[in-house]
């Protein structure tokens, strides 16, 4: 079993994002509702942050729930709010006592007040923390951050904070939700897709990716280290030309 990392032999990715997929498919293999694949996954995103925090990695988000992700039934939908609810009440003092700070990315309109203000809350609540930045996207799409984005940028054009000529890469990445977190080194998609799947569009410009059958609530701290290790075989050029 590789659950241990040489730090001093490998590059740690200082931000890895990771799209939790297969929850559904986990429960199905086990003649399950769906909802308890959910739940093991709420529960493999503590143990996961875990992970991250002791080989290095400095900054974590994951893929929660998408805009699309409303199209699933209303049980099915009901039943993810009310795990994301007992998460988010929970992180709390879990998130304090591993100093870890967590965000949450995505589009708040659509979603329950009492979970709006749970997010605050804990946010609020963790906001000194210095140990692993967490970052949870719920009711996230990259498309709709990105118009979003565009939108703000209009309006403070119109009011005279901006001009097009003042509008630069910097400028647009200010304004959109991930704006206090660096780009993803490493995306990580669970359950054997190779999509993005709208997620942060604009961040994943030069992220190494890594597919793995494995299905999120089965994915542990050795699939998590052989990512890692696939991103040292890659030849990080951004654009350039290697030197040899």
């Amino acid at each position: 079993m590789e659950k241990e990392i040489d730090k001093e032999l490998l590059v740690i990715p200082e931000h890895v994002a990771i799209i939790l997929d297969g929850n559904g498919r986990w429960a199905k293999k086990r003649m399950r509702p769906r909802s308890m694949g959910h739940t093991e996954g709420a529960r493999n995103v503590e143990r996961v942050c875990e992970y991250a925090a002791d080989i290095g990695i400095r900054y974590l988000t994951v893929y929660a729930f998408s805009t699309e992700n409303w199209k699933r039934s209303v049980e099915e939908v009901a039943g993810i709010m009310n795990i994301l609810r007992k998460y988010l009440v929970d992180s709390i003092e879990r998130s304090n006592r591993e100093n870890m700070r967590v965000r949450v990315i995505g589009k708040r309109e659509g979603l329950d007040l009492d979970i709006v203000e749970k997010i605050q809350e804990l946010e609020r609540q963790t906001s000194g923390n210095t140990g692993l930045q967490f970052t949870i996207a719920i009711n996230y799409g990259g498309r709709d951050e990105i118009t979003r984005a565009v939108k703000k940028i209009a309006e403070d054009c119109m009011k005279g904070k901006l001009t097009a000529e003042q509008i630069t890469e910097e400028v647009v990445n200010s304004y959109l939700d991930t704006r206090e977190l660096p780009d993803p080194d490493l995306l990580i998609r669970t359950s054997g897709e190779i999509r993005t799947s709208n997620y942060l569009p604009w961040q994943i410009a030069y992220s190494e990716f890594y597919f793995t059958d494995v299905l999120w609530p089965d994915f542990d701290k050795e699939e998590l280290i052989r990512a890692v290790k696939y991103y040292n075989g890659r030849d990080r050029r951004f654009g350039g030309v290697k030197n040899n």
